[in-house]
């Protein structure tokens, strides 16, 4: 590997520990403000949704916003078995077999 690649990727490890081992070393003393508390409450969900959205509306890349995208569909799905019953556990299961039913039809 070149040197750049080496300084990048040390230079990232650097940051990365650095922010890990401020939360052991200042853990006790650090104390954020309460709307900052509140903004990282909504960090899982965000990442989430960053991470579901773009496959769920665009398999393969491409824009498919049609009732034939299992994937879209299979989303919809969770997120509304989610929202109305809060089990998680259910939604995945039931997005599952709606997403196999459209994906893989008998």
């Amino acid at each position: 590997m070149s040197e750049t690649l080496w300084a990048a990727v040390l230079g990232m490890f650097a940051a990365t520990y650095a922010v890990r081992a401020s939360f052991i070393v200042f853990g006790q003393r650090l104390r954020f403000p309460p709307p900052v508390v509140e903004a990282l409450g909504h960090v899982p969900v965000a990442v989430l949704t960053a991470i579901v959205v773009p496959e769920a509306i665009a398999p393969g890349g491409q824009l498919d916003l049609s009732p034939a995208n299992p994937y879209l569909v299979g989303t919809l799905v969770a997120g509304l078995v989610a929202w109305k019953s809060g089990r998680t556990l259910l939604a995945v299961l039931v997005s599952f077999a709606v997403f196999g039913a459209l994906r893989w039809p008998f």
